[in-house]
């Protein structure tokens, strides 16, 4: 993994070390690789310099995740078990109020394992009870600036951001102002961002308009793919712009909110929905390349259902 703020390999190294001093004490002890930052005041533009071809990156993941006793979060852990990269979550980490017991008893023997390698994006579950206190202790300095929910870097060829959607992400709002810096400054070709509630859904939540500002910001900058959860369903969108007009300059969305927790139902069918699924649990497998990116949406042993495509990335438009 390449990244301006972290790397895997010091992330394990830092998380092999917590075990071993902290271990025999039964604690879960938060890991310390390199803090991400907020990106700083964009500098001068240059000529473009010739293609670099990155090494594809595998970034695999789900939201929607644990509570005690409850789904099967062990089952997609055990997909993680398996597949090698970068793993993100789509928020909901917890299921409850977001407490530290949560984090520790019921996502710590599953999707904690991998924690040393995952970068999170917080839910309403994490958020909205506690601040994000709980959450930003047991993640450390992968979940970005304490306090903000929000935070970017790069892995291969590609940006990643992800956003706070508990939090104003209007024009004008601290988030936003972030969200346009931190684009200007990135060199990528690709971007893909994360937050929880989607800007569309047919799932029982419905479309959640408080992100259709970034989606535009996001859009205009020529990212790619949206990854969302807080309806416990699989969907895939055609490429749409913010105003949900199906255009192959948009971004194509994926809710994987399958992360362990008990499942919902099918609502309204919403325009450019291409694929919908909610008795599956799984997770989404996203290859990125230098251009393009593949997907795949593995389900949990016992399962059958799977979906899988290839895309390229998109150009800037014109602001």
């Amino acid at each position: 993994m390449r990244s301006r703020y972290s790397a895997i390999g010091l992330a394990a190294a830092a998380y092999l070390l917590s075990s071993a001093l902290f271990g025999a004490c039964g604690g879960s002890q938060p890991i310390s690789p390199t803090a991400p930052t907020q990106a700083g005041t964009p500098t001068g533009t240059g000529s473009p310099g010739p293609t670099i071809v990155h090494p594809d990156e595998v970034f695999v993941g789900a939201g929607d995740i644990a509570q005690c006793g409850v789904g099967h979060p062990d089952a997609t852990a055990n997909l993680l078990d398996l597949i090698p990269g970068t793993v993100f979550t789509t928020g909901d980490n917890v299921q409850g109020s977001g407490t530290a017991g949560e984090y520790a008893n019921c996502y710590d023997p599953t999707w904690g394992r991998h924690r040393w390698r995952t970068f999170p994006t917080v839910g309403n579950h994490d958020w909205d009870a506690t601040g994000g206190g709980p959450y930003f202790d047991y993640f450390g300095v992968n979940a970005g600036p304490r306090g903000l929910g929000y935070y970017s870097y790069d892995l291969g060829a590609w940006h990643v951001v992800s956003l706070n959607s508990q939090v104003a992400a209007g024009q004008g709002s601290a988030q936003y102002e972030w969200l346009k810096g931190d684009l200007a400054q990135s060199p990528a070709s690709c971007t893909i961002a994360l937050w929880h509630q989607p800007l569309f859904s047919s799932g029982p939540n419905g479309n959640s308009a408080g992100m259709r500002d970034a989606w535009r910001l996001l859009q205009q900058s020529g990212a790619e793919l949206v990854l969302n959860g807080h309806d416990h369903i699989y969907e895939r969108f055609a490429p749409q712009d913010a105003d949900g007009r199906a255009t192959p300059a948009g971004m194509r969305e994926f809710i994987v909110g399958t992360g362990g927790y008990t499942l919902y139902d099918r609502a309204r069918v919403q325009p450019n929905s291409e694929v919908f699924e909610n008795r599956t649990w799984g997770v989404l497998k996203l290859t990125l390349k230098t251009g393009g990116y593949d997907w795949a949406f593995i389900p949990i042993a016992g399962q059958s259902f799977r979906d899988s495509g290839t895309s390229t990335c998109s150009p800037a438009q014109p602001r």
